[in-house]
């Protein structure tokens, strides 16, 4: 995933209430990490393929990830963000829910006014 899209894709689930930052792994190895509140997160997109999937992780062992998501290489962001809502991390093997759960009170954009300048004006 391009940083461009990762950020779209965690500003769109920050809007929803997702607790989702950017995730760098390395050099240019970007994607989403979803803090799942138990001490877990799913770092979604980081491996550099065009399919979409994640590992789940707590302090820094690998518990669990969602298999590749068939078709994930065309969706646009809304379908991105949406199959990143309705993951269903509660097993080790984690499967998308039939619908997203409601969305919650919307967090703010990271970054700040600053971001532009930190990310060195190449957000578009």
């Amino acid at each position: 995933m391009d940083e461009n899209r990762a950020l779209r894709v965690v500003d769109a689930l920050r809007q929803r209430g997702t607790n989702a930052h950017l995730a760098r792994e390395g050099v240019y190895r970007i994607g989403v990490r979803v803090v799942l509140g138990d001490g877990r997160e799913a770092v979604w997109d980081t491996d550099g393929t065009a399919a979409l999937e994640a590992q789940v992780i707590r302090d820094g062992i690998l518990v669990g990830y969602v298999p590749s998501i068939e078709g994930s290489e065309d969706f646009d962001l809304d379908r991105t963000v949406d199959a990143i809502a309705r993951a269903d991390y509660a097993r080790p093997v984690a499967r998308e829910r039939p619908t997203a759960p409601p969305p919650s009170a919307p967090l703010p954009r990271e970054g700040g006014l600053f971001r532009r300048f930190l990310g060195g004006f190449r957000e578009r």
